[in-house]
Formats: C-alpha cells, sequence, structure tokens
C-alpha cells in the first residue's frame, strides 16, 4: 500500500504529519513530496509524481489538499483544503518567506510575487472541472470545526457528498490525524 501526502503552504514533505503518519501507519509507504511554491509548477509535477507512483490514495491538508481535490482517478482525503489561495492574504502575500519545515533543496526562503498569486488565481478558476459522478466516490472532505484559517466545508460540499467536520483546527495534530484522518484512510484502503 501506499500513500502520497501534500503538505499544505511554506511547509515540506518533512512535516510533522509525515512522521505522525508513517509512525502510526508503519506497513504503508507514505511517500512526501516537497510541491513547489508556484502552482504553474507544483500542478503537473504532482500530477506527474501521481502518475508514476499511483499511489492507493492521497492525503492533502490546507493547500496539499487543493491540489489533492484535482487528482482525479484517484482515492483522495482533502483535510482544510484552502481552494482560495489567491485571496487568503495573510498567508499569499509578496515578498519573501521562510519555510516552516526542512525541505530537500535545503532552501531556507521563498519568495512569493504577484505572478504566483496570478497563477493560483488562474488554478482556482479552473480546479472543479470536469467532476463526474466516479470522481465524486472517491474524494473525501474533512474540515476542522474551529478551522479559523480556511472554511471551504461548503464549496466542497456543492461538488462532493463525502465531506465530515472533525473536532479540530486548521493544523492537523496527531490527536486528528489517530482519530479522525487515519480511521478514514483505513475505510477507504480497507484496512479496518
Amino acid at each position: 500500500m501506499k500513500i502520497i501526502y501534500f503538505h499544505g503552504f511554506a511547509s515540506s514533505g518533512a512535516s510533522g504529519t509525515v512522521q505522525t503518519l508513517r509512525k502510526i501507519m508503519p506497513d504503508i509507504e507514505v511517500i512526501a513530496p516537497d510541491i513547489p511554491i508556484d502552482p504553474q509548477e507544483a500542478l503537473p509535477y504532482l500530477k506527474e509524481l501521481c502518475r508514476q507512483e499511483q499511489p492507493d490514495l492521497i492525503i492533502g491538508t490546507s493547500m496539499g489538499g487543493m491540489y489533492a481535490q484535482q487528482m482525479r482517478g484517484f482515492k483522495r482525503i482533502c483535510v482544510n483544503p484552502a481552494f482560495n489561495m489567491s485571496r487568503l492574504s495573510k498567508v499569499l502575500k509578496t515578498g519573501e518567506h521562510e519555510f516552516l519545515n526542512r525541505r530537500k533543496d535545503n532552501q531556507k526562503t521563498f519568495r512569493i510575487t504577484r505572478d504566483i498569486i496570478q497563477h493560483f488565481n488562474q488554478m482556482e478558476r479552473q480546479q472543479f472541472k470536469d467532476i463526474t459522478p466516479d470522481e465524486q466516490q472517491i474524494c473525501w472532505g474533512l474540515f476542522g470545526i474551529n478551522d479559523t484559517s480556511v472554511n471551504t466545508y461548503d464549496l466542497f460540499r456543492k461538488y462532493y457528498t463525502q465531506a465530515t467536520r472533525f473536532e479540530g483546527e486548521h493544523r492537523l495534530n496527531e490527536k486528528v490525524l489517530r482519530h479522525t484522518v487515519i480511521p478514514l484512510a483505513k475505510q477507504i484502503l480497507q484496512l479496518q
């Protein structure tokens, strides 16, 4: 079994969520790429990675949930998906920013430009295209009741039926992983 995990904005494949997933599910291979900052690079990269790896499940959180939703043909869980990145002015603002976690390329900072914000906006306008009834059966949304950063539950429900709220905030912790995300992942992977 193989899971690909898509991290949130300014994070990396070395996040605490990835470490916890690997600890809780040691028999499952967890692939966790560092997602490029610009969606014009990130989206094709992630689609190609999924095509090559053929994961049994994709789990994405926040920005990663927004990307996960777009991986047509794969089972996926979108946790607190940030479908409107270009409008999150507290997060996506021009200038130099620091990564929250170590990246494989050892980069410590990244730059957000107006072009990158525009690229997010262009991608967001296309992200819900080509959703078939079959797609609706293989995409799940998990939404923290106390998430004050992103609230896309209603937007997700406009396109998908499998949406659940959980007791938690925007960022995941081990409790939410153990009691909400992992049980759903095991159910999808038929490991229970």
